[in-house]
């Protein structure tokens, strides 16, 4: 793509990213598109290729999550040094992302991610940072806004929680200050239905080999289900993300051990959740997971590396569905739900193995936290890093 300037697995960005980057320069979003559908942040990413000289619209959008690659990577091999940290992570990513093909180059999910890893890996010593990389980060995709869930109570919560808002909020009110239909994008984000390669369109791919009469067709910016009991899919997915953002909460209220690892490892599994119950798991949703399950990885004492294995084999059957078998997964073969149900089923027990570690690690038994009580007796609540949760 850098040296030619095109590439089939491009095409989005030939045909959408280049024409938003024009409504943008005109000073406005894609209004009246029901495409665009990403936070206004995404605009900047949008026209960011434009401002590189010498180069097509591609080539400067390549080169862009080119670098955005370079700067995950040198992030994770920086938080390696040292006694404590570890190398697996920079490795799961170099070898994670290229499972994906060409296709992480053009979407521009690897800046997403890159803006989240830095987040996470400064956010125990500078929290305000953290907070404020990832408010800017959610701004582009709504995602990143997950990965300081598990920021220990007390100050670094305060900190990171407010930084999240205030930096998502100033440059939300600028974009809004600079360009026309800002909140364009929430209509259209609303209106999406159940996608094929979702856990909800696996359903009905299984469906439609029993006889369901139901069509994909593309729909909102991607294929999409239409017909019978769709919707009710779609309510189905919708419930399912209340009820993982509902156990969130509850684990944070519970949650009482911290680790080193706490931080990264609630993000991921946050993250999971949400991707798993979402009407909609595009290929590139595997960047995020790959991302959060390498910044997992640079701590020794994480509780997600088995998950990180399930996600690597996970993104390995990606490919195989995108794009080597989407024309089977489009029209329903056994072929190609067989491909699709094997990566969600990888990405379900992902996710509840994701669940559980994160619980007990956090979440001592009930009988074990009072057997410590009796023989410890009362202790003081630890300093910000430490072990136990504050107030």
């Amino acid at each position: 793509m850098l040296r030619t300037g095109h590439g089939d697995i491009a095409s989005e960005v030939h045909r959408l990213y280049a024409r938003w980057a024009g409504e943008l320069e005109a000073g406005s979003f894609p209004t009246g598109d029901v495409t665009w559908q990403y936070p206004p942040g995404a605009g900047l990413l949008m026209l960011a290729p434009a401002l590189l000289p010498l180069m097509s619209y591609l080539q400067g959008f390549v080169a862009l999550m080119v670098l955005a690659d370079a700067v995950v990577v040198l992030v994770l091999v920086r938080a390696a040094r040292g006694g404590r940290g570890s190398a697996a992570g920079a490795w799961l990513w170099a070898g994670g992302l290229p499972l994906l093909l060409a296709l992480p180059f053009a979407r521009f999910d690897v800046a997403v991610a890159a803006l989240a890893v830095v987040s996470l890996l400064v956010i125990d010593r500078r929290p305000w940072l953290g907070g404020a990389l990832a408010g800017i980060a959610a701004m582009i995709k709504v995602w990143p806004a997950l990965v300081v869930l598990g920021t220990p109570r007390g100050r670094s919560t305060r900190q990171a929680w407010s930084a999240v808002l205030a930096s998502a909020a100033v440059l939300l009110a600028i974009l809004a200050v600079g360009f026309r239909g800002t909140f364009g994008f929430l209509s259209s984000q609303g209106n999406r239905g159940v996608e094929v390669e979702s856990m909800g369109g696996t359903l009905l791919h299984l469906a439609r080999l029993g006889g369901w009469p139901g069509h994909v067709r593309l729909h909102y910016g991607s294929f999409e289900f239409l017909g019978p009991y769709v919707s009710t899919v779609a309510r189905g997915s919708l419930l399912l993300t209340a009820v993982a953002f509902g156990w969130l909460l509850l684990w944070r209220w519970r949650a009482r051990v911290w680790s080193e690892a706490t931080v990264y490892d609630a993000a991921l599994t946050a993250v999971l959740l949400f991707t798993s119950t979402s009407r909609v798991i595009s290929p590139q949703y595997l960047i995020w997971l790959i991302a959060l399950s390498a910044v997992c990885l640079t701590v020794r004492g994480t509780t997600q590396r088995p998950v990180a294995v399930l996600l690597l084999l996970a993104t390995a059957v990606t490919s195989v569905d995108f794009p080597l078998f989407f024309g089977a997964v489009l029209n329903s073969s056994w072929q190609g739900v067989a491909v699709l149900a094997a990566r969600n089923s990888l990405l379900a027990a992902a996710t509840v193995l994701s669940c559980v570690r994160l619980w007990r690690a956090a979440i001592p038994p009930r009988r074990a936290a009072l057997s410590d009580g009796h023989r410890a007796g009362p202790r003081p609540a630890p300093l910000e890093s430490g072990a136990v949760g504050g107030n």
